[in-house]
């Protein structure tokens, strides 16, 4: 096969080589290429920066469910849909932690807490900080996801060790207007910036399969390669139909083929990002996470249940892993599992395809 140019703008090694941004068009052509280079262009990248054998677990709480005021067409937990889950209030600080330890002894090394808030009080500040502090006092990674943050909230989460924070954008910047009314994409961003200023590293993705075009699905990853600073953790998510939700409507299955053809797309223009399946992993076959893996997919969710949505049990998890030949990171306090993310040197240079003949019947 004859060699294609590198892209315009894309890091070649040398000194003070700009960190590279990707436009709609690049990231459309490389998402085209024929199936067997954009996995070989994705596992490439891949391995330049992480063990392919080796796959980050985590586990998902809900520390408070249900009643948030937001609008997301997708979500059982909002106010506003029928059918929404039954509010509860936050979780006492040792019933969380019982659950880390539970997550912990079933191999996730890192925990994740999520709270159904717009944006949090500052009076449950000191309550989930000290689920922090206790998920860390464990050896393992902590991870919130509470909704919009002041600047001050992020600082004090930094303070109190948080390692993540997860704050997904959700979709592209064209089509979020039909899924969320009551905050904008906008908002969205601030508060990443807010989490970086206060030195807590970003998780940040979204969800697939509500109606939207690929050109949307692209889109979204393009926003978050062309951040100041990419996400560390992108997190994507096949909806979960969830009756009642404005979504429902217009919902569309994702081809599987077009599900890995995005994981790729995610591992190239984000080459030191772990890349999650997250949401809709209970629905995927054990050949659609073993393409998801050689495309550059290198973390998953354990446990049985995601906020209030089904997941894989821990038992096929591992059956899967073990007929891969792959295994589950360690905790970080015995090794770090995934090799140290690859230094600006050593980022993949990326290759623009020849132009890219449309791919019939993929819409969706």
């Amino acid at each position: 096969m004859s060699a294609v140019p590198s892209l315009p703008g894309r890091p070649d090694g040398s000194a003070g080589s700009p960190r590279p941004h990707w436009t709609q068009a690049q990231a459309r052509d490389i998402y085209a290429l024929p199936f067997p280079e954009l996995l070989f262009q994705a596992q490439s990248v891949h391995r330049r920066c992480f063990d392919p054998a080796v796959v980050e677990t985590a586990t998902l709480l809900s520390i408070k469910t249900g009643g948030c005021p937001e609008d997301c067409g997708y979500c059982s937990q909002s106010a506003h849909h029928r059918g929404s889950v039954k509010a509860t209030k936050l979780m006492e600080v040792e019933a969380v932690l019982a659950e880390a330890r539970r997550a912990k002894a079933g191999g996730a090394t890192r925990f994740c807490m999520g709270a159904a808030w717009r944006s949090p009080k500052d009076r449950y500040m000191d309550v989930v900080c000290a689920m922090i502090e206790g998920v860390k006092a464990l050896g393992m990674e902590a991870c919130v996801t509470l909704g919009m943050l002041t600047p001050a909230q992020a600082e004090r989460l930094g303070e109190a060790g948080l390692d993540y924070y997860n704050h997904n954008i959700d979709t592209s910047p064209a089509f979020y207007p039909q899924i969320v009314t009551t905050r904008t994409m906008e908002d969205r961003l601030e508060t990443l910036d807010r989490v970086r200023a206060g030195g807590i590293k970003v998780c940040c993705g979204g969800i697939v399969g509500m109606g939207e075009t690929i050109d949307d699905r692209i889109a979204m990853l393009v926003t978050l390669a062309d951040l100041d600073e990419p996400p560390e953790s992108v997190p994507l998510n096949m909806w979960h139909p969830i009756a009642g939700t404005p979504v429902m409507q217009k919902a569309e299955p994702v081809e599987p083929i077009a599900f890995v053809r995005l994981v790729a797309l995610a591992r190239i223009l984000m080459p030191r990002s772990v890349v999650r399946l997250s949401a809709g992993r209970s629905a995927m076959s054990d050949e659609l996470q073993a393409l998801c893996f050689l495309a550059g997919a290198n973390s998953i969710f354990t446990g049985e249940v995601l906020l209030t949505t089904g997941n894989p049990a821990r038992d096929r998890d591992a059956t899967l892993l073990g007929k891969l030949g792959m295994r589950a990171a360690a905790l970080p306090e015995e090794d770090a599992g995934l090799p140290t993310p690859c230094s600006p040197a050593q980022r993949p240079v990326a290759h623009r395809p020849a132009p890219a003949t449309p791919l019939a019947g993929d819409t969706r």
